[in-house]
């Protein structure tokens, strides 16, 4: 008998995160592990999308989003990196950057063909993977810089490799790939004629170097699409407005899946991105200071109570080394934490497939105001050293 499609997602993470939300509740818990702030998005955001819905746009909005959203969209790419888009041949609006990169599997990978993903990865990618019938190869991220290797990637590629997928700033390392790394995936992308997915939702959350898009190399204008969200750069993840920017073949791929999956967006909630993408540079700027501010707070008391850190540069995640506590395994540790100390943060081996890599960490989210930060922090103080 086939296996059922939910069962073969089991071994890809929800189990485990759902152990430690349980566990977190049940012990009354400060949440560092989840990666959603604890505050609200701006009042301007919400103002627009609250007009929107009381100037009766409430119904179906166009399969691949609003023209006023699309155009926001373009216009924001191309004055950050140059580019000329065409808002209505190479944007497509998808509920959340999730469905954009499930959109992308589905319209693009054949059962049997494969995707290279560099580990640790987000959890959603390996399941996407299994869900179209395709076939991942992995690329390990050594820490604690959390660099790739160029051989290794040379090494996963295979005839029937399809397409590699990367995501800067990068969950759960916090790693920003600079100019060397992407030149190295450029190369083999146009080598072996591959598809690069680029994740970039946290693209305005850089504190060191700086967001580079891989579609501005030579020859990857043209096999590059590029994946983005509302949620993480306004505190509105609740709202799931996603996009994709991609040359017209393959947005007709894209397209093709996501009118089967969720055929529009909410459209309210599109009028509302619209006010988000067109902020002006003052919002980006104190987003990014403030995320530096708690970044700093969390890494300091993490090192003072004992984890071995390396500040992440960009994402609002931290990747914290439980091994001068004489721990190695990450399950184990982060029960610890939650039952014992009132701290929940994530073990991040379950971002991994190949590597045990994962079991000398726990990631934590640095998504919350100052205050909660420090709380927890102090628990860990008390109760931990």
């Amino acid at each position: 008998m086939q296996m059922p499609v939910a069962h073969a997602l089991q071994p890809f993470g929800e189990t485990i995160f759902a152990e430690m939300s349980r566990l977190a509740i049940e012990h009354s818990a400060i949440n560092l592990g989840q990666g959603f702030p604890n505050f609200d998005g701006p009042s301007f955001i919400k103002d627009a999308a609250i007009a929107a819905l009381r100037d009766g746009k409430n119904q179906y909005a166009r399969s691949f989003g609003i023209p006023e959203l699309n155009e926001a969209i373009a216009d924001d790419h191309q004055q950050r990196f140059g580019r000329q888009i065409d808002p209505t041949m190479n944007v497509t609006v998808t509920s959340g950057c999730t469905e954009a990169i499930a959109a992308t599997m589905f319209g693009l990978l054949n059962p049997g063909d494969e995707i290279i993903l560099f580990e640790p990865f987000y959890d959603s990618y390996r399941a996407c993977v299994a869900m179209a019938g395709a076939k991942a190869r992995f690329v390990t991220m050594n820490g604690p810089s959390f660099r790739f290797e160029r051989a290794a990637l040379e090494a996963a590629v295979t005839p029937t490799t399809r397409a590699i997928l990367i995501n800067t700033p990068h969950n759960p390392t916090g790693r920003v790939f600079d100019r060397d790394e992407l030149q190295v995936i450029a190369d083999v992308c146009i080598k072996h004629d591959l598809i690069a997915i680029v994740d970039e939702v946290y693209e305005h959350l850089v504190f060191d170097g700086e967001h580079l898009s891989l579609a501005t190399w030579p020859g990857m204008a043209e096999r590059t699409m590029l994946m983005s969200s509302l949620g993480k750069t306004f505190s509105l993840t609740g709202w799931k407005i996603g996009w994709a920017i991609a040359p017209s073949e393959l947005t007709q791929a894209i397209r093709a899946a996501h009118q089967f999956l969720t055929f529009s967006t909410a459209t309210p909630l599109q009028h509302g991105a619209v006010a988000a993408i067109r902020a002006p540079a003052s919002y980006f700027e104190s987003y990014a200071s403030a995320y530096r501010e708690r970044r700093d707070v969390l890494v300091d008391g993490l090192r003072s109570v004992g984890f071995g850190v390396e500040a992440p540069a960009g994402t609002y995640f931290v990747m914290a080394d439980i091994s001068p506590f004489g721990a190695d395994d990450d399950r184990a540790f982060c029960r610890h934490l939650i039952e014992h100390v009132g701290v929940a943060g994530i073990p991040p081996s379950v971002f991994y497939a190949e590597s045990d890599e994962g079991t000398r960490y726990l990631r934590f989210a640095f998504c919350k105001d100052i205050e909660t930060l420090r709380r927890a922090l102090d628990r860990m103080h008390e109760r931990l050293r």
